[in-house]
């Protein structure tokens, strides 16, 4: 059974937290309106219109990643609709944890809860790597990309989320503003040259299976290219993670959720046309900055390049930056819950989750030092992304099923169908990792092993009762058992 933390002025349970122990781990409420929280959301994903999604284009050609890039699209609304009535009901900082707890126990809320985890430790440390790449080539106090800047980001920026959320969200609102402004610049200056005759001037295949100057690589292609279509996206479904340091989380939380994500959509549009339309599908295949190579054709500088190269360093600092706020309060969650290591769910004076900030940068830093592999990284990032996708969208689809008269402050337009068309997307994707890159896949599924033997052989007999998570699943079925006894 868990166990359940003390009523005050009650002697502790013997080997359990006593009365303080909430209290040692508590956030600063109030911090986050709808204006940073949809800041936030646009945060998460913005680095992805800079660089990633143009890999897509060698899976699918023009026309596979934009089919690929709709149906990501597409599943992102349904879930991140799905979510916003789930972060409604249960405005806690556990988010898709919390909401897997309790639509599919411990265990669906441990392994969701973990998938996410999975995605928000290496995707800061694979853009830690990118980073330290535009260092470089902007030529940046003479530094390479090297450990001293991976390690300079994560020290400097988890120092600003140390001193306080307020500051870290107005922080991380600043810049991303500046690179969706510079990005809107782009778009302008790029329409200029835009060519229809380089959308499709990759060579077509012609072993693959209805292959054509719109397919080059063939039907297959449009599914090989999801987890690109996916980085136009990928990591707004961290917004329910700010639910404890929300001002009134049951309205914010799902205004901002959709305004961040029509705001991802349009940018999504204007990146993937103008810069493929401006430089070639052939020519950004395989460009590591691929805006800067469509205004750049010939490699010479120019005024618009110059420009879109130091947003797109904006860009990844603010998605890093926000990854890094999310991971630690995913971490913080399962810690206070007791499905991790309790200590790391601490907070500091200023309610910062201390330990569940400095332990994944300590984790994040040492991959991006040793490996050096950022677009492995990334695969594993997006395996534990999809699983997370697929497990919050079933939650949201048993809860209407079981609990049907709970209070839901905000409801998912279409309701169930919505949900099931993110669930049956998010499986879709899920096995489209093993067609880019298996090895990721397989790391991701041998650390969710071990996570998984963690929980079952220790850490599922020691849960904590009164952790919000926690206790809002035992309402539940407490109620469920009240109705059982008058049925």
């Amino acid at each position: 059974m868990p166990e359940r933390t003390q009523s005050p002025g009650a002697p502790p349970a013997p080997g359990g937290p006593d009365d303080s122990y909430l209290e040692k781990r508590s956030l600063r409420r109030g911090s986050a309106g709808p204006l940073l929280l949809t800041g936030l959301g646009v945060a998460y994903v913005v680095s992805g219109d800079y660089s990633g999604w143009n890999f897509g284009l060698a899976e699918g050609g023009f026309g596979g990643l934009a089919a690929a890039a709709v149906l990501m699209g597409l599943m992102y609304t349904c879930m991140v609709f799905s979510l916003a009535e789930l972060a409604a009901v249960l405005p806690t900082a556990g988010g898709g944890y919390g909401f897997a707890r309790r639509a599919l126990g411990p265990w669906g809320g441990f392994l969701t809860g973990t998938a996410i985890l999975i995605e928000y430790v290496l995707a800061p440390a694979a853009i830690s790597l990118f980073i330290g790449d535009y260092v470089e080539s902007l030529h940046l106090f003479g530094l390479t990309s090297s450990w001293p800047v991976y390690l300079a980001c994560f020290v400097v920026f988890i120092g600003i989320h140390l001193w306080g959320v307020g500051e870290a969200l107005r922080f991380s609102f600043v810049v991303t503003g500046v690179a969706v402004a510079a990005l809107l610049v782009f778009a302008v200056g790029a329409f200029a040259h835009f060519d229809a005759g380089h959308l499709n001037d990759i060579p077509a295949d012609p072993h693959a299976f209805a292959s054509s100057s719109w397919l080059p690589f063939g039907l297959l292609g449009i599914w090989a290219a999801f987890p690109f279509g996916m980085w136009f996206f990928l990591g707004v479904e961290g917004v329910p993670l700010a639910a404890e340091e929300t001002r009134d989380p049951a309205r914010t939380l799902p205004r901002a959720m959709a305004t961040s994500m029509g705001i991802l959509l349009l940018l999504a549009l204007l990146a993937f046309l103008a810069a493929t339309g401006a430089g070639g599908a052939d020519a950004l295949r395989d460009a590591g900055n691929p805006l800067v190579t469509a205004v750049q054709p010939d490699g010479d500088a120019t005024v618009l390049g110059r420009i879109v190269n130091y947003a797109g360093l904006a860009g990844l600092v603010a998605s890093f930056f926000s990854l890094i706020y999310a991971g630690s309060r995913q971490l913080f969650a399962l810690s206070r819950a007791g499905y991790l290591p309790r200590f790391l769910s601490l907070t500091s004076r200023r309610k910062a989750p201390w330990l569940g900030l400095l332990v994944p940068g300590a984790i994040g830093f040492a991959l991006a030092a040793a490996t050096g592999d950022g677009a492995r990284m990334l695969n594993v990032a997006v395996f534990g992304a999809t699983i997370s996708y697929a497990l919050m969208s079933l939650s949201h689809i048993v809860l209407r099923r079981r609990e049907p008269g709970l209070a839901r402050p905000y409801r998912t337009p279409g309701g169930t169908l919505t949900s099931s068309v993110a669930l049956v997307l998010a499986c879709a994707a899920l096995v489209a990792t093993f067609l880019v890159d298996v090895t990721a896949a397989l790391i991701a599924l041998a650390v969710y092993a071990v996570a998984a033997a963690y929980f079952g052989l220790y850490s599922r007999h020691h849960l904590v009762a009164n952790a919000p998570e926690e206790e809002f699943a035992a309402l539940a079925a407490a109620e469920a058992e009240l109705k059982r006894k008058d049925d």
